[in-house]
């Protein structure tokens, strides 16, 4: 498409195909992550103890645990989130 001085071109072109990324919800990531925070919930639960009478996966263990989950899902989160506005190349090079 010809570029046009007085922005007729955007005008053209219509309404912005949005962004790539899916809502949060939408994805198999968060998901995975829900199962997996419910699976080491689970698995704090169910352990119990050792033969000497110790719990040997405690609520902290299984808290670390979930915060290490939380930090990996959000930082895959923000790596999709990090991706152009544009579906293509095409229209990444078509807009500069």
């Amino acid at each position: 498409m010809p570029a046009m001085a007085d922005g007729r071109r955007e005008a053209m072109r219509g309404p912005s195909p949005g962004t790539e990324t899916k809502p949060s919800v939408l994805t198999t990531e968060f998901w995975i992550y829900l199962a997996a925070v419910g699976g080491v919930l689970l698995a704090s639960l169910l352990v119990g103890q050792n033969a000497a009478g110790v719990d040997t996966f405690r609520a902290h263990s299984a808290w670390f645990m979930i915060t290490l989950l939380t930090i990996g899902y959000l930082g895959s989160r923000g790596l999709a989130k990090a991706g152009s506005n544009w579906r293509t190349g095409a229209e990444r090079k078509d807009r500069h």
